[in-house]
This record gives structure tokens, C-alpha cells and sequence, in this order.
């Protein structure tokens, strides 16, 4: 990261509103993506990353094997600690102006992080929000579910990551090692109900 690199941003009233919320919202999506594609800027991240006004945008999505999750554990070789052994059931990332639009940067994303021969079909899902961590404050998810069906999926450098396909109890036995946006979303995808709208999740 370069505190100069262009990120996709959006003001914060226009996709979280005046009382705020938490989790992931599923209503309104529609509307919501329309106001990104609308009042969605450039601007430098390393300016985003203390200005809670605007939310820096991220394409996140979930690959599912059927009821399987493709759960990824990052190895001890990154330079934050803090990350060694942590766990993901999300791919995903800032958008640049040459991405051209979420579901295009959300390709990129893909095609950097997982060594595959098909592209799938990203269904969205709903916004993610947490304002519990200072990190927090400053993203939105725009949550994604693909599905692989029965194909090959793999890590693109194992050096960081590895990953393979778990079965829910599978993650759930490693929920307190997941990262904050995933576990939110795990539980969503485990949790929520038919009507959709918000799962307030209880992340410390």
C-alpha cells in the first residue's frame, strides 16, 4: 500500500445513514449500489484510512462448495503478527480507477488470490459493516457468494495462504480465529433469517 494509491470511496451517510447499523444488511441493496456507482470517488487511501466521513469500498466474496465453505489460514511468513494462523472464508480488496466497477475488481481479486480455470458467478449478497475497530470504521463490504460446483480451487501464493474446502462445524470450530468481517459473515450465512435484513453480531 502507497498512501497515495486511489481507492474507491463513498460518504459514509450515503450507504450507512444517520443511526448506523452493524453486521450484514441485506435490504435496500439495490439502492445502495446505485448510490456507489453514483457518489463513488478516488481518492487517496492513505487520507481514507483516518476520514470516517467515507467508507472505502471492497468487494468481498464467500466461495461455497454446496453447504462447504473454502476456509483459507494465513501462514506465519506476513509481516503482521497479528494475522499469523488467522482464518477466511472471504476474498476481496480496494478497488483502483482501472478495476473498473465492483464486480470487475472483484475478477482481479479473484484471479490474484486463487489459482483457478473458471471465473464464477458472483451473486451479492448484501453490505458489511462493523464500526467496532478503527480498520472497521473506515470499509464497507459488498458481500458476494460464488459457487464453485464441484471444481478446482487452490491458493495462489502458498507462501502466505493455504485453503481448501471445510464443512460448516469445520469453521465454526476455528470461528474464534476468523477474521472479524468473516465471522461476521459466516454467521450470517449460518444465521440468518429467511426475511433477510440485519444480523447485529456481537464481534468484540
Amino acid at each position: 500500500m502507497t498512501a497515495d494509491e486511489l481507492v474507491l470511496v463513498v460518504p459514509r451517510r450515503a450507504v450507512i445513514g444517520p443511526q448506523g447499523w452493524h453486521g450484514v444488511r441485506t435490504t435496500s441493496l439495490a439502492a445502495a449500489l446505485e448510490a456507489i456507482g453514483r457518489l463513488g470517488e478516488y481518492l487517496p487511501r492513505g487520507r481514507m484510512e483516518v476520514d470516517p466521513r467515507w467508507k472505502q469500498v471492497i468487494p468481498y466474496v464467500v466461495l461455497r462448495d454446496r453447504a462447504d465453505y473454502f476456509l483459507m489460514r494465513r501462514t506465519r511468513a506476513g509481516r503482521d503478527e497479528r494475522l499469523h494462523d488467522r482464518f477466511s472464508v472471504g476474498v476481496g480488496g480496494h478497488l483502483n480507477p482501472g478495476d473498473g466497477g465492483l464486480e470487475h475488481g472483484l475478477v482481479r481479486e479473484w484471479q490474484e488470490e486463487l489459482l483457478t480455470d473458471f471465473v464464477p458467478r458472483f451473486e451479492a449478497l448484501g453490505l458489511l459493516n462493523d464500526d467496532t475497530t478503527d480498520v472497521g470504521r473506515v470499509h464497507l463490504g459488498v458481500v458476494y457468494v460464488a459457487d464453485a460446483a464441484g471444481r478446482n480451487v487452490a491458493i495462489r501464493e502458498t507462501d502466505k495462504l493455504s485453503g481448501s474446502f471445510a464443512r460448516p462445524h469445520e469453521v465454526a470450530a476455528v470461528a474464534d480465529r476468523l477474521e472479524t468481517w468473516s465471522r461476521i459473515v459466516f454467521e450470517f450465512l449460518e444465521d440468518a433469517v429467511p426475511s433477510g435484513g440485519i444480523l447485529r453480531s456481537e464481534v468484540p
